[in-house]
């Protein structure tokens, strides 16, 4: 419970890096919008912090993201499969 607190609330887990588009898929577990900060958690504990900019599913622009959605999601950095994504 203390780790949440630190680091927010846990939104979901990259599952695949896009690196020539800066693009990460991120398996939704929390409701997420664009304009949410977000902190992305590597496991080896590299971490950094962004404003949503972009999300899609299916190539198509979306405003909001839903329980259970995959969706894709530009990041500022290069990230890993399995990094876990907290919403601040």
């Amino acid at each position: 419970m203390e780790k949440e607190k630190e680091e927010g609330k846990l939104v979901g887990e990259i599952t695949h890096f896009f690196p020539h588009v800066s693009a990460a898929v991120l398996k939704v577990k929390s409701p997420l919008k664009v304009g949410d900060r977000i902190k992305v958690v590597a496991p080896g504990g590299v971490e950094f912090e962004q404003e949503i900019s972009s999300m899609q599913i299916d190539r198509n622009e979306i405003e909001e993201a839903k329980v259970g959605d995959e969706i894709g999601l530009k990041v500022d950095q290069k990230v890993h499969e399995g990094c876990k994504v907290y919403i601040l």
